[in-house]
């Protein structure tokens, strides 16, 4: 940004770098003396998901703490390898960096791309080279393990796309979801819950290849979809609670006059 100071990101880093080597000195925390890299994972989970919890919100002030709180996490675990000796902070960004840059060739180099698509299997190509060698052989050996399923299941229907295995057209994904549907009808009809609950994954599974085509992130759009339908049900408990009703005391024609209410009053 224009007035700011460009060396604060690296002085405010020091500092920060700072904190956490106090924290595991012999005179330090016993706690802190305590983590190890494989500790600090879920710390690392919870902490991002807050700051996407911030940032969704739109609540910058948020967004911003829940940022130095990860970056604590990842700096607390970049000291911890370096003082077993497997490597720096410096070699991780670098190698990052190094990555980028291949994986840009058209922004570090002469490389032009006709489409975006073409970007992508430049991106999945380079990839492969740099997974020569070990054991991410196959196309989908980098998709971590321990993401949550609707998340896994946008980005696996996103790397198969980039290596040209997925539908023609929307209109296609459009029919087999509509098959994938039935099929779920037909199984619940039959009173098959086992199959059930396989179709219905294989209904979702589609319907969120058709939002990607879409460029609707299945995952950010559930969520957000959960968070009004939370905020909206907290406006209708304080409503109910101001004309001294109670929810549970309600029945569903009552409650839904409610949350009409406090729709239109959000649409308004």
């Amino acid at each position: 940004m224009s007035g700011r100071n460009n060396d604060v990101p690296t002085s405010a880093m020091k500092e920060l770098l700072a904190v956490i080597n106090a924290l595991i000195a012999p005179d330090g925390c016993p706690w802190d003396q305590e983590q190890t890299p494989e500790s600090l994972c879920d710390y690392l989970a919870e902490e991002t998901f807050e700051l996407i919890e911030g940032i969704r919100a739109g609540d910058s002030k948020e967004a911003m703490e829940e940022l130095g709180d990860v970056m604590f996490i990842l700096l607390f675990m970049s000291i911890l390898y370096e003082k077993d000796g497997a490597h720096t902070l410096a070699d991780s960004l670098r190698h990052s960096a190094a990555k980028m840059v291949r994986r840009h060739p058209h922004v570090f180099a002469d490389k032009n791309f006709k489409d975006i698509d073409e970007l992508w299997e430049n991106w999945e190509r380079t990839k492969r080279e740099e997974n020569k060698g070990t054991d991410k052989k196959h196309v989908f050996d980098s998709l971590p393990k321990g993401l949550p399923p609707l998340l896994k299941s946008y980005r696996i229907n996103s790397k198969a796309a980039r290596n040209k295995f997925t539908w023609q057209s929307d209109t296609d994904v459009e029919v087999q979801l509509k098959e994938e549907w039935q099929e779920w009808q037909d199984a619940m009809a039959a009173n098959d819950q086992d199959a059930s609950e396989k179709e219905f994954g294989d209904y979702l599974f589609t319907l969120v290849e058709l939002g990607r085509r879409k460029g609707i992130k299945a995952n950010a759009a559930l969520d957000f979809a959960n968070q009004k339908f939370l905020g909206r049900f907290g406006k209708m408990e304080e409503l109910a609670e101001k004309r001294g009703l109670v929810l549970s005391d309600m029945n569903l024609d009552e409650m839904n006059t409610l949350w009409d209410e406090v729709k239109t009053e959000d649409q308004a």
